[in-house]
């Protein structure tokens, strides 16, 4: 059957069953009544597989998009009535409805129906009762059928389908945080931001535009609060100093480490709760700090006997899930958000006066080996800065005795204030009521000088910001989540076999691609998925949609004739031993991302009949890498690396990566995403890794009101960025969608990774790296001549298909 591109939006209701058999179990044909009875003992005597847990199933070729809630103890008339909104980019000839019943592991499948996807592309509503088959395509016995409802929405009938955000954006749908007006958001690159990083980026208005410090400004926060502070985090370590610069020392801060600030917080009378991730690899059998090195238990450690109160929070899984689910979850995956909450005053207030609500998300571990400025040093820090935060998890024995390079790290966050910082707070005490201490959190309704939620600025502000909260999560991690999957859609919430998950970040990404007009610039820590769409491994089960919705608009741009570049940058491989098993199957997933994603543009260039072309001019992958020359007072290590190994070559040729743990995209230069989700699986899954997310933009700054480039806070930011990884502020930069630009950003980056790979140590010009592969006529991902291995290492750049299983390294 004729395979089509099914993408849009899918409307699907699953009504009802009726006179189902079940062929697996002996009495399956057997009378209803007599059916209830025997499952009813066999649930008593524990003996037999019970009473039927019938649930249903939609699925796009290996796709499984949508399933039900599971109805217990009716074997025959089940009724489900729930509905689902179904974001599709798949190519395929039918959507399956699968009837099942659930095993202690597994389940068993009872019958099928296939829906043509020609009956839905249409778009007319089709309802009705369908015959169930097998798989081979014979009705069950009895005549069992299934009622439902279909109706398909094409992406082209969006009527903000590749407009931007435009007038009156009313957010993303089907969430369970709404957008809000009048809110005030701060953007950050890196922990710091030293006083000589200062390129003149020029605002709309003519006004200079001013680079913020993160951590400078969390440091303040968490001095400045009177009645809260909040943090939940994939690792928090006590030992981290939040003030380094000499040039901007605040007073008081010097040599202060976080625990200590947090102590005498906390004596101050201030409710101090941390949330940290439950390692459940720190226990002796492989080390107190855990394989992952967060410094869980020794944090938690630290708090003992203090007010603060902190509590290690596994990652347990939601209560309808499988035996085997709940292994993979709690041992797998991790809670991954990074937040923190404070009360703050109101501006002009003083400081006994009216206070509000500030969040901060992003990038944000406050840990060892974050703190990071624009210049990302390798060496020159290792005596100042990075004395006592020496990070280099890539060699095995790397430390400061034997020097560097260490691992540089550059990140992006954000502050939130308005209604949508208290929605930030909201989600900690979700978490905290289900996981954490009872009679810990502060109920703000009874503290009257903390304003109820409100917008800090006037809409018409030129500087005001609407902002919307997104999550990963699951009621395995958040208190309150309605059990009824009507509630749970009335909340935003999807809904499927007992567990209730919100998977909003996934629906910003795509809703903020398809509303994409003119280009995407995305950083981010991982970019693997749409397995559906690879050429092979389409099981491996990193389903989401974010890469082949990027290609999709890229081939949807190629048809219109209207162009349109797409900016993505990544770490040189995930962050470890480059050899290892695990790295190399992620970079193998990425491999097969990128391959996909370049074959469907050159489906469309095809299509269209357009030559002279490269695949680069519309979509561009980069790295971020940093080389130095020894200056006479470099920091002289005591011991040296063993010899050939990758430490040694590393240090011996001065270079290193430039690790990328951003999680951000900007559209167009009006709208940008920041969180701490990674464009994976484990991230957007919403029942993996728990997430945080925003979306915002300034409605004063939009392309409908500003003509084709807004030159607001998320276009200075961009071009910020691009300054600290370019090295230079160029015209051609100001229009990222032409031609020229991608050309030339793509001839830097070209020209920088000769300068890194050159034989000689080098001050490199600037950090963005082409990534080294080599884009063949076909669209085939292939290696870069004369590069298999990463330089340095022995580690293929193109991966390896490994033997672990999917579901940990996608």
């Amino acid at each position: 059957m004729a395979m089509h591109m099914l993408h849009g939006t899918l409307h699907v209701t699953i009504l009802q069953a009726s006179d189902l058999t079940d062929e697996n179990r002996k009495t399956g044909r057997a009378p209803k009544l007599f059916r209830k009875i025997v499952e009813s003992v066999e649930d008593t005597i524990k003996l037999g597989r019970g009473s039927s847990k019938l649930y249903v199933s939609i699925e796009m070729e290996n796709a499984r998009v949508g399933r039900t809630r599971m109805i217990v103890g009716e074997p025959c008339n089940p009724v489900w009535n729930e509905s689902f909104h179904v974001y599709c980019a798949y190519n395929v000839a039918n959507v399956t409805v699968v009837v099942k019943d659930d095993d202690p592991v597994g389940a068993t499948k009872l019958g099928r129906v296939k829906i043509p996807v020609t009956d839905l592309l249409p778009g007319e509503e089709l309802e009705g009762w369908y015959s169930l088959c097998h798989d081979d395509g014979v009705p069950l016995k009895r005549g069992a059928k299934i009622r439902l409802r279909m109706q398909f929405f094409d992406v082209t009938t969006d009527p903000r389908y590749g407009k931007g955000v435009g007038d009156s954006y009313p957010g993303v749908p089907f969430t369970f945080f709404r957008q809000w007006k009048g809110c005030r958001l701060t953007l950050y690159q890196d922990a710091h931001v030293p006083n000589n990083f200062c390129p003149k980026i020029y605002l709309g208005n003519g006004k200079l535009y001013e680079q913020h410090r993160c951590w400078e400004d969390i440091y303040e926060s968490i001095c400045n609060a009177r009645h809260l502070i909040y943090i939940a985090g994939w690792s928090v370590y006590t030992e981290i100093e939040l003030i380094r610069d000499k040039e901007r020392r605040v007073e008081g801060s010097e040599g202060v480490t976080l625990g200590e600030l947090l102590k005498r917080k906390a004596r101050e009378g201030v409710r101090v709760n941390l949330l940290v991730w439950d390692d459940r690899t720190s226990v002796g059998v492989f080390k107190r700090d855990g394989l992952m090195a967060t410094h869980d238990e020794d944090t938690c450690a630290s708090f003992k006997g203090t007010g603060v109160k902190c509590v290690l929070c596994p990652r347990n899984p939601d209560s309808g899930l499988s035996m085997v689910q709940e292994i993979q979850i709690g041992a797998m995956f991790t809670h991954h958000q990074k937040i923190v909450v404070v009360d703050a005053p109101l501006p002009g207030a003083s400081d006994l006066g009216q206070r509000r609500i500030v969040s901060f998300i992003g990038g944000l571990d406050l840990c060892d080996g974050r703190y990071d400025t624009q210049f990302h040093s390798l060496f020159r820090t290792l005596d100042t800065v990075h004395k006592t935060d020496f990070h280099q998890p890539n060699f095995i024995g790397a430390s400061l005795k034997c020097g560097g390079p260490r691992e540089p790290w550059h990140d992006i966050h954000c502050k939130i204030e308005g209604q949508a910082a208290w929605d930030v707070l909201q989600n900690f005490e979700q978490r905290w009521q289900k996981q954490g201490k009872k009679g810990r959190l502060l109920i703000l309704d009874e503290i009257p000088s903390i304003d109820p939620p409100s917008p800090v600025l006037m809409q018409n502000d030129p500087h005001s910001w609407n902002v919307q909260v997104f999550r990963s999560i699951d009621g395995g991690a958040a208190h309150g989540f309605p059990e009824s999957p009507h509630e749970a859609a009335k909340a935003g919430l999807v809904s499927g076999k007992e567990s209730v998950i919100d998977r909003s970040i996934q629906d910003a990404y795509i809703h903020a691609i398809r509303r994409a007009k003119n280009f995407i610039y995305i950083e981010n820590q991982y970019f693997l998925g749409s397995c559906a769409s690879w050429d092979s491994e389409q099981s491996a089960g990193c389903l989401h949609l974010i890469p082949v919705e990027i290609a999709l608009k890229i081939a949807s741009k190629i048809c219109a004739g209207e162009p349109f570049r797409v900016y993505i940058v990544v770490p040189m491989w995930p962050e470890g031993v480059p050899e290892s098993a695990a790295v190399q199957a992620i970079l193998d997933w990425q491999r097969r991302t990128m391959q996909m994603m370049y074959k469907l543009i050159l489906r469309a260039l095809k299509a269209e009949g357009c030559s002279n072309y490269h695949l680069r001019d519309y979509l561009t992958f980069f790295c971020l890498g940093n080389r130095e020359k020894r200056l006479g007072d470099a920091h002289m290590p005591r011991d040296r690396p063993e010899q050939g190994s990758n430490y040694q070559k590393a240090q011996d040729n001065r270079r290193f990566m430039i690790y990328v743990h951003s999680k951000m995209m900007i559209v167009d230069d009006e709208y940008i995403i920041i969180g701490s989700a990674n464009i994976n699986q484990r991230s957007m899954s919403g029942g993996r890794d728990s997430e945080i997310a925003m979306g915002a933009y300034q409605p004063a700054h939009t392309i409908a009101n500003e003509g084709t480039s807004p030159r607001a806070d998320v276009h200075a930011f961009r071009m910020s960025l691009w300054y600290e990884h370019l090295g230079r502020l160029e015209n051609v930069f100001l229009q990222p969608w032409s031609l020229d630009c991608i050309r030339r950003v793509n001839a830097i980056g070209d020209e920088l990774w000769n300068q890194f790979i050159g034989h000689e140590p080098v001050d490199v010009e600037g950090h963005l790296l082409s990534y080294p592969i080599f884009i063949s006529d076909d669209g085939s991902v292939l290696q870069l001549p004369g590069y298999i291995c990463f330089p340095d290492t022995k580690a293929p750049i193109l991966g390896a298909k490994g033997s672990l299983p999917p579901i940990l390294t996608t």
